[in-house]
């Protein structure tokens, strides 16, 4: 498999943070100049698995997939192995799903350039927990069809995808102004996939699905509009749900991460910053690269509208974990994991000049500690560990 031009390799090390003993911290192994978009997966056998994409920059071909691997009662975490080489397509916002058999599934996108309405999932197994892994396949066809979140197993069996669908008008470049959310249920252990809309949810992507203590289904949503974090519920076990609605919590356009914690809590990973009073934006996600695919195409580039349209250059920070005792209701317990000023109205990795702190994963060990990575600078994976009461603590 091909590999990213080499920048400056980090160790991945877990070591404490000074002055605040209480949290660990680790930059993972990779060799790209861009990381982005983890997804953390614990597993039964004790060891943490990490997926994200890598390469020169988001969109471009060399973009792949790559996983990590923490293993049990261990300090580093192993050299970046790559899962995915596609010469003509950027391959990203990979996911980790252990279904009940213990095959492991990992789901990823794969589009043309910048064109996230071209995009299909792909997925591969392993029957070693991430030792080796099987053939590439296609999962999901439908041009325009996103993940970015986990699979959620439901207590009858169902698994649940959360997507969300990139469309654009006829003749214009996607943007991410008209994109939608859905859920796909299969019975079928993957086999085949129900389709349920989520209604009134233009704008709403990344749902995040999480199984709550009464067994009701609470859903988080990034907001294209950079306003709000917006959340639905279902009470049928995601054969229907509410329309959207947001919550007190911000969003900057960027994605976030919850949880339910063992005791029935709520941990959530998200960026503590809109778009309100941001004083740049950016036309789209894309607007720094141009290929092939772009200079073939007769579609129209986007053009930053003063109506409702998606919100790009927002601040990429804070990173804030967040608690909730009330199944999502209120969030009264919040602490920064990392401060900073979040520039990131350029993707640009190879010259570090973004400094982004973003696309948080968040999962519970058996331990009970909370697993944590995110985004930093695009430049690497970073890697927290710390417990519920670390942000809860007065």
């Amino acid at each position: 498999m091909t590999q990213a031009t080499l920048t400056q390799p980090v160790k991945g090390e877990i070591v404490t943070v000074d002055g605040d003993p209480q949290r660990l911290t680790a930059m993972l192994p990779s060799l790209c100049p861009q990381n982005h978009a983890a997804n953390l997966l614990p597993l039964p056998n004790g060891d943490l698995l990490c997926v994200w994409f890598g390469g020169t920059q988001e969109g471009i071909a060399d973009i792949s997939i790559y996983c990590s691997r923490l293993t049990q009662d261990s300090r580093q975490w192993s050299p970046a192995q790559q899962l995915s080489d596609d010469p003509s397509r950027s391959e990203q916002n990979p996911v980790l799903f252990l279904a009940p058999d213990n095959v492991l599934w990992l789901l990823w996108t794969a589009q043309k350039s910048g064109n996230q309405d071209t995009a299909i999932v792909r997925y591969r197994q392993s029957h070693d927990f991430g030792r080796s892994w099987g053939e590439i396949k296609t999962l999901l066809d439908k041009p325009g069809t996103f993940i970015r979140q986990p699979i959620v197993l439901m207590p009858n069996g169902d698994w649940l995808l959360p997507v969300f669908y990139c469309q654009t008008a006829p003749g214009e470049k996607w943007v991410g102004d008209n994109d939608i959310s859905a859920v796909k249920i299969s019975r079928d252990n993957g086999q085949s996939w129900q389709d349920v809309p989520v209604p009134d949810s233009t704008g709403c992507v990344h749902m995040n699905i999480t199984l709550l203590k009464d067994g009701s289904l609470l859903a988080l949503y990034r907001s294209r509009w950079a306003d709000f974090i917006w959340q639905s519920r279902s009470h049928d076990g995601g054969q229907s749900w509410s329309a959207p609605q947001p919550t007190t919590l911000p969003n900057n356009n960027s994605s976030i991460q919850v949880t339910t914690l063992a005791n029935g809590d709520l941990a959530l990973v998200f960026n503590n910053m809109s778009a309100e009073g941001a004083s740049e934006r950016r036309a789209s996600l894309y607007d720094e690269i141009e290929d092939e695919e772009d200079r073939a195409s007769t579609a129209v580039q986007p053009i930053i509208s003063a109506g409702r349209s998606a919100f790009w250059g927002a601040p990429r920070a804070p990173m804030t974990l967040a608690i909730s005792k009330d199944g999502g209701k209120s969030w009264p317990w919040q602490r920064n994991l990392e401060e900073g000023d979040g520039y990131c109205m350029t993707n640009n990795s190879q010259q570090k000049l973004n400094r982004e702190l973003s696309y948080p994963s968040i999962k519970q060990g058996p331990d009970g500690v909370l697993h944590i990575a995110y985004t930093w600078h695009r430049q690497a994976i970073k890697y927290v560990r710390v417990d519920e009461s670390w942000a809860t603590a007065e």
